[in-house]
């Protein structure tokens, strides 16, 4: 998604539209890129731009997962607390219930985010369809203890959501496809597209399976790509090469 950069009206009609038509294809998940209703990010007007308790997102997106049928990560969106802006991600499933609220931990100080938005302080772990899933937002994927955490209690799917810049795209898929590999699960990354005042963004959403193979890429504009992720592969795996049974978990981080 190519964004308008504080202009959350436009914003959300867009992400509408792009849900809609994604979900012409009957996908089993759709999945939003990084606070897609602002852009990354105003530092100026940023509390007055955010979805206050993040209503407007949790009305838009229950409402379209339902009548769609079905899961939605959307994204994550600026939004706006009692204790101040949040990076949050919420995660609706079919019926349109809210299954998972995930505020971003990780803030990415090199642009200043810990400035203008309040760390997270837990993980995001829900279910799709059975499948234990979860989300990370962008900065997130630089931390493998995080995706670990997360992974321990048996994850099969991994969501990232990001705006991670064009100059920085074979960082992101080489942190992408690790995570993959070493937790054994899909990773399913949305990255936005686009330009920021100071900063052009790279596109290039991408899954992986839990070999690190590679299973669809989308190029640098706007665009809805799609994955067939094959579950049937996640058993194999995990009993061929049992890293959860053999970790050392009484060593690390001593």
């Amino acid at each position: 998604m190519d964004m308008v950069f504080g202009a959350p009206e436009h914003n959300f009609q867009k992400a509408i539209s792009l849900v809609r038509r994604a979900a012409e294809q009957q996908p089993d998940v759709i999945l939003l890129p990084e606070t897609w209703n602002v852009g990354f990010y105003p530092k100026e007007n940023l509390r007055e731009l955010a979805d206050r308790d993040a209503a407007e997102t949790t009305k838009t997106f229950a409402a379209l997962a339902k009548e769609l049928n079905v899961n939605i990560v959307a994204g994550s969106v600026a939004a706006r607390f009692d204790d101040g802006v949040h990076n949050t991600s919420l995660a609706f499933d079919r019926t349109g219930a809210c299954v998972a609220r995930y505020d971003k931990t990780h803030l990415f100080t090199p642009m200043h985010e810990d400035d203008y938005f309040v760390r997270g302080g837990g993980i995001s772990a829900y279910a799709f369809d059975g499948f234990s899933c979860g989300t990370e937002i962008c900065y997130d994927i630089r931390f493998p203890e995080l995706t670990r955490t997360l992974s321990v209690k048996g994850l099969d799917f991994l969501f990232v959501v990001s705006q991670w810049p064009d100059v920085r795209i074979p960082q992101l898929h080489a942190l992408l496809r690790a995570r993959a590999i070493e937790n054994q699960l899909f990773v399913v990354c949305c990255n936005s597209c686009g330009k920021a005042p100071d900063t052009q963004f790279g596109g290039s959403s991408v899954a992986f399976d839990p070999l690190g193979v590679r299973l669809a890429e989308a190029g640098t504009t706007e665009e809805l790509v799609f994955a067939e992720c094959d579950t049937g592969i996640i058993q194999g795996i995990r009993e061929s090469i049992n890293v959860f049974r053999d970790r050392r978990a009484d060593i690390y981080f001593r």
